[in-house]
């Protein structure tokens, strides 16, 4: 078995494609008209990250209910984790490309590390190898 998508709701769905292809560099894997459970059109919208195998579902708030979840899936944690082999050339191009970053990069144990903030404002790690 393997995680095949993982939703994160949105705001929007061009706005969040911008985002996740734009500025992290992400490939559009799927943009496609679909329908919710009672029948009202939604789109399908996959992104993932070159070479990656697990995809995001971006899925459009629809309703108050879930409205009320953008940006708080994660309960404020850092919930999601990018996870790149040069950590210094992703958080410039990342930095450029207007990626709000929430702390300075730094070295850790485990690895390079810095949070950003996804367009819905999820909190992500940024991560590379050990410097």
């Amino acid at each position: 078995m393997r995680v095949e998508l993982v939703a994160v709701v949105v705001d929007d769905y061009d706005s969040a494609i911008e985002f996740f292809v734009g500025a992290l560099g992400f490939e559009l894997v799927e943009d496609a008209p679909s329908l919710t459970n009672d029948g009202r059109p939604k789109r399908w919208v996959v992104v993932r990250p070159p070479g990656g195998q697990t995809g995001i579902l971006l899925a459009q708030a629809d309703g108050a209910h879930q409205q009320a979840a953008v940006g708080n899936q994660t309960a404020g944690r850092v919930g999601f984790f990018l996870r790149t082999e040069d950590f210094t050339a992703q958080h410039k191009r990342m930095t450029e490309a207007g990626v709000r970053f929430l702390t300075q990069a730094r070295s850790e144990p485990y690895g390079q590390v810095a949070v950003f903030l996804d367009i819905a404002g999820n909190k992500w790690d940024l991560l590379g190898p050990p410097a």
